[in-house]
């Protein structure tokens, strides 16, 4: 890192920028974004006009925080009292128009967004949440604190989430749901309150997850969904019936911390749903 003299910066003359800022190399900053005091910005990263980036912010290479955006502001908790905490995000991430990403609550904690991910315009990201690689979130799209979204999640436009709810991984939530619950790795949710629809077969294709996975995954889905087992009972029945792969584990082990319950299935699973669509 370098600071913000180093000629490789281009910084415009309309920007402010703190001189104990840290600024890598090819940094582009535009007119009317303000820099604060403790803000990292790693090499190649382009920062937009009129951005905000304050308090004790990390920001990966070759990122693009568009016009408008504020990052690293106090967390809208009302226990916060002031204490040092912090944002960090990866490599190659994108945070379009006006989206929010807040500061932790508590000493030394961290607000997390990790390498390639995407925020539309308007997103929020609270306080304390932690986003995984790869995630996509659209427009308007909103995060309560504490929240947790793990690797290759996308949140449609307009979704709310309850505070520490968890979305697992390569799974797909319908714009506008309400989400109160747990979401479940691979699976689409929707509606409001959000309810199970069914399993992401073209997210987990486009992941790069085979078809031997893919079968197990649906063989698990089945019993967690089509049973009537209690979650459990429905636990100990995927450990002895399906054979065990990656995603299998990480399911169980998902399954086995949702302290705050998982989605049910929807009126859908009456009838054929996109579960009964994966490969066989």
């Amino acid at each position: 890192m370098t600071d913000n003299n180093n000629s490789v910066a281009d910084i415009h003359k309309f920007a402010v920028v703190h001189p104990n800022a840290k600024l890598g190399k090819n940094v582009k900053i535009g007119p009317f974004s303000v820099i604060g005091e403790h803000v990292e910005i790693g090499d190649g990263t382009e920062i937009g006009p009129s951005v905000v980036l304050t308090g004790w912010t990390k920001i990966g290479k070759d990122c693009h925080i568009f016009q408008g955006a504020s990052v690293g502001e106090e967390p809208q908790d009302l226990k916060f009292k002031g204490e040092r905490s912090f944002v960090e995000i990866g490599d190659r991430t994108k945070i379009h128009e006006f989206c929010t990403v807040h500061r932790a609550c508590g000493e030394d904690e961290v607000t997390r967004i990790g390498d390639d991910c995407l925020l539309m315009a308007y997103v929020h990201i609270a306080h304390n949440c932690v986003l995984g690689n790869h995630v996509v979130m659209a427009n308007a799209a909103m995060i309560a604190g504490h929240v947790i979204i793990e690797d290759r999640a996308v949140v449609g436009g307009m979704a709310g989430f309850h505070q520490f709810v968890r979305i697992g991984r390569n799974a797909m939530v319908g714009g506008m749901s309400r989400n109160v619950h747990d979401i479940v790795p691979f699976t689409l949710v929707e509606g409001s309150p959000a309810k199970a629809c069914g399993l992401n077969t073209i997210g987990m294709s486009r992941a790069g997850i085979s078809i031997e996975s893919r079968k197990k995954i649906k063989q698990a889905y089945k019993l967690l969904y089509r049973s009537g087992l209690r979650l459990d009972d429905a636990i100990k029945e995927i450990e002895n019936q399906v054979e065990s792969c990656e995603e299998v584990e990480h399911l169980l082990t998902f399954l086995k911390n949702a302290d705050r319950g998982i989605c049910r299935p929807s009126n859908r699973h009456n009838s054929k749903d996109s579960a009964d669509d994966a490969e066989d």
